[in-house]
């Protein structure tokens, strides 16, 4: 039986995968193409619907990116979102401008509850916003299915040729009922079914990567985090004991971390497999002394890993392909493909120009991190490692701003400690995405037993997030925030106040650096 699929064609905005993730909530396969791909190839693909993505760019510009005409002409259904309905409305005889108000952020839209896409939503609905150009004039074929007081077409729709635009961007959590609207879309415009499901994904990655290893070596960066961990037992299913895990503990881990994974994954865990710990302390201390800039810091872990890396390789002999567990928010953060950089992940646009391995496997890389949990949950691994709090692999190198030292390590791992440890004990932990401590490089004067202190500040953390490409800042209990103020400020030495970060994604992001 063949399979249903979407095409998501890539402008170049920064959600474009999110949009395939949020097409594969509904059960149905999804794949991100680049915008110019060959008509030929699009249609071997034979897609039961293509959505044309956001971008940063204006449609009557120099350059700019414009699909082939001919794809208005598949009788395949069309969905444009942001650039993509502008693209729709400009090449098929509407008008586009600047707008005279640009819309950014939360936006109340009046919708048309007839008009395809807006079954069962809302007559006045909240959406995500991010436009300087719109639409000002809509084909005269197209019927306007949603406006606000500065965007006279917010939406529109010529369902003859199953031709449909929106604005705003359904596919992020702040559109309040943008899953609704891109399953009307997905299920019943294009008419599919929805039984593509996460142990496909499983079984396609497996097959994939025994025919690409062959007889050859691997070796598996294990961090021990959610991402990692999957990649490694999803290698592990696939070439056996053709693998090495190497797990670097680099000295920015959370208190007792290192240990922890090697209770897991060492001689004595629950999988069997080749597993090497290398202690890289102080080798890391002394690359990054000195180092107070962020994406310097990132750089300088990512090539570190890799050095450490490519010596385990040497003493294992002949190993040709390198896998880690990146994921989709690494990579698109990272800037690769279109996208602005935003922060380099020390695993994707932190890795150095030169890698001696034959190739890099990343078999999690088109995956959010529900997805991934997903995925582990598929490969049979426990549920108190699939949902373990994520950690990113530059560690806590990126939760300290400014120089790393070891006595800022050690303030950040016990301070990190104890607010993970007064969440645990509120019975909320399962309603954050993430949370942690940071320690700024704010030093302040304070008083403790009746002496002067002039210590540093620490920042907590916690957000509620499904796919980490977006997030609200949790609201904690105060009685929480101040148990944990008191206990660290008690029980760190070096730390003299507490702050609470309260920033959402965007503008911020999860990490401070």
């Amino acid at each position: 039986m063949e399979r249903e699929m979407i095409v998501v064609l890539d402008f170049g905005g920064q959600y474009n995968q999110l949009i395939a993730r949020r097409v594969r909530e509904c059960s149905v396969y999804c794949e991100v193409h680049p915008y110019n791909i060959s008509m030929d190839e699009l249609k071997k693909m034979n897609p039961k619907g293509i959505i044309f993505t956001g971008g940063p760019n204006s449609v009557y510009g120099e350059g700019s990116p414009l699909c082939d005409p001919e794809i208005f002409d598949m009788g395949v259904p069309i969905l444009g979102i942001c650039y993509g309905s502008q693209l729709m409305a400009h090449m098929l005889g509407g008008k586009v401008a600047t707008a005279p108000v640009s819309e950014y952020g939360k936006t109340e839209v009046d919708v048309d509850t007839t008009a395809a896409l807006f079954e069962g939503v809302s007559g006045k609905t909240i959406c995500w916003m991010s436009h300087t150009d719109y639409i000002e004039k809509a084909p005269a074929d197209f019927k306007v299915t949603a406006h606000t007081p500065v965007c006279p077409v917010a939406a529109m729709e010529n369902p003859v040729r199953r031709l449909y635009a929106v604005q705003f961007h359904p596919e992020v959590m702040h559109t309040r009922q943008g899953k609704q609207m891109l399953q009307n879309f997905v299920i019943q415009v294009c008419g599919c079914k929805g039984d593509w499901r996460m142990d496909s994904f499983v079984e396609t990655q497996i097959k994939a990567i025994r025919e690409k290893v062959g007889d050859g070596k691997v070796l598996c960066a294990l961090s021990g985090g959610v991402d990692s961990s999957v990649a490694a037992v999803l290698l592990a299913k696939a070439v056996g004991k053709q693998l090495t895990c190497v797990f670097v503990d680099h000295g920015l881990l959370r208190k007792s971390e290192g240990d922890e994974v090697e209770a897991v994954f060492g001689p004595e865990g629950e999988y069997d497999l080749n597993f090497i710990r290398v202690n890289a302390q102080e080798r890391f201390y002394a690359r990054l002394a000195g180092v107070t800039e962020p994406e310097q810091k990132r750089k300088i872990i990512g090539e570190e890993f890799i050095r450490v890396f490519e010596e385990e390789a040497k003493k294992i002999g002949a190993v040709d392909f390198f896998v880690q567990g990146t994921i989709y928010p690494d990579v698109i953060e990272s800037g690769l493909g279109k996208s602005a950089v935003i922060k380099s992940h020390h695993n994707v646009g932190g890795l150095p120009d030169y890698v001696d391995f034959k190739e890099i496997i990343e078999p999690l890389r088109l995956l959010f991190k529900d997805e991934v949990r997903k995925a582990g949950l598929e490969l049979g691994i426990p549920e108190y490692l699939v949902y373990r709090q994520p950690f990113p692999g530059p560690g806590l190198g990126v939760r300290i701003i400014g120089e790393v030292t070891a006595d800022k390590v050690k303030m950040v791992q016990e301070a990190d400690f104890i607010f993970r440890e007064e969440i645990l004990k509120s019975g909320i932990d399962k309603d954050l995405g993430q949370y942690f401590a940071a320690l700024t490089n704010m030093r302040s004067v304070g008083c403790m037993g009746d002496e002067r202190t002039y210590d540093y500040a620490v920042a907590l953390r916690a957000v509620t997030t499904s796919d980490f490409m977006t997030a609200e800042a949790a609201e904690l209990p105060w009685d929480l925030i101040g148990r944990v103020s008191s206990r660290i400020v008690n029980e760190v030495k070096g730390v003299n106040r507490v702050l609470v970060d309260v920033t959402g994604k965007p503008p911020a992001t999860i990490e401070l650096e």
